[in-house]
């Protein structure tokens, strides 16, 4: 596929991923870790994916690790990397890359993609159509086909096709609905009319932004306030003093919900591979039972570890430095670290996030 000149790419890069805790934290987040054991980096991956299909990518992430993020893409330059000083929400990190976007490039196209997801397949297919529909004035989702009727993801409803020659599978979008129960994502699925919501937003600069500007107008003229500011010598200022006033709002709540009831966003069908590494379990679908990661900082390929089973199906092992042995626990999860140890299951993958505020609550912020 043809690189899309007109389309740059935003990374929001932020997040402390406590559901992966002891692997993933506050300081050494999952986007920065190679949890697959491919070498790269989930933040890595995600950039080399979008390099050669982009015009450009801008990656916003927070100060703390703004070092770590320039270290990993060596290739962006520094005015690539724009660090938050503190956490906002996705809203305010997109809009702000689409308003510095503006005034560097204009009305550009702009694209954002999570740091720590899982693609492979025909994504850039998918990508050209939603360049295409996003040309034509729509604020552009891309929906993945359903794997099954999981309730770990949101729901995209597809509505009537919209006709756009070159964007053929291009429809309107409904609505968007958060995590449904079993019996509801089961009833989604017999629709065919639903897609998992992945968080890929395709629009013109403007477009988006003028959205804001009629949803979040404080939001909107704070981040526009800031971009002017960015590539001058009163950046720092117009940023201490402008962002922590920024609305903490994801881009779901602010732009893409109101704006599909009100039809303006349109979804094109992902039919690629997509997984969003939130916990042990969806890892653990992507690793070989009893792989074995390192837990430093670098890159290495997974090594594996002595796991001894014993009725115990599927243990997931990583980081350990000894053998493992397992008797009558399905689905087992051990994960070892210098200084912690976490042991739970797959089903019980999601409450590894209150592990970090009982941590948290002892006062061991050292550890999180």
């Amino acid at each position: 596929m043809n690189r899309i000149t007109d389309l740059f790419a935003i990374v929001p890069a932020g997040g402390a991923g406590t559901r992966l805790w002891p692997l993933s934290r506050a300081d050494r987040p999952k986007f920065l870790l190679d949890l697959l054991g491919t070498g790269r980096s989930l933040l890595q991956a995600t950039v080399d994916r979008l390099d050669p299909l982009v015009a450009g990518t801008i990656v916003v992430t927070g100060q703390v690790h703004a070092e770590a993020v320039r270290a990993q893409l060596p290739h962006l330059g520094a005015d690539d990397v724009l660090a938050e000083p503190s956490p906002r929400d996705s809203m305010a990190a997109i809009g702000l890359a689409a308003a510095v976007l503006v005034e560097r490039h204009g009305d550009v196209l702009v694209g954002s993609f999570a740091a720590d997801h899982v693609v492979a397949g025909d994504f850039a297919g998918a990508l050209e159509q939603a360049a295409v529909a996003a040309r034509e004035g729509h604020v552009v989702t891309i929906g993945i086909t359903p794997r099954g009727p999981s309730t770990a993801f949101g729901y995209i409803h597809a509505g009537r096709t919209l006709g756009l020659a070159g964007a053929p599978d291009a429809r309107a979008a409904r609505g968007f609905t958060e995590k449904p129960d079993q019996v509801t994502a089961a009833r989604y699925l017999a629709t065919g009319d639903y897609r998992w919501n992945a968080g890929i937003f395709v629009a013109r600069a403007s477009v988006l932004l003028d959205h804001l500007a009629q949803q979040r107008p404080a939001l909107h003229d704070g981040v526009r306030e800031i971009a002017r500011a960015w590539d001058t010598p009163e950046r720092a200022a117009v940023l201490a003093r402008v962002w922590p006033t920024l609305e903490r709002i994801a881009i779901d709540h602010a732009i893409a919900e109101p704006v599909a009831a009100a039809g303006g966003v349109a979804v094109v069908p992902g039919d690629f591979a997509w997984d969003d590494l939130g916990d042990f379990a969806a890892l653990a679908a992507h690793l070989a039972d009893d792989a074995a990661f390192p837990t430093g900082d670098d890159a290495s390929p997974p090594s594996r570890a002595e796991v001894v089973a014993v009725d115990a199906a599927h243990p997931l092992v990583l980081g350990a430095d000894r053998l493992v042995a397992v008797v009558g626990v399905d689905g087992v999860v051990v994960v070892q670290t210098p200084d912690a140890l976490l042991v739970t299951t797959r089903d019980r993958a999601q409450q590894v996030k209150d592990v970090v505020d009982a941590v948290r609550a002892r006062g061991r912020d050292d550890l999180v």
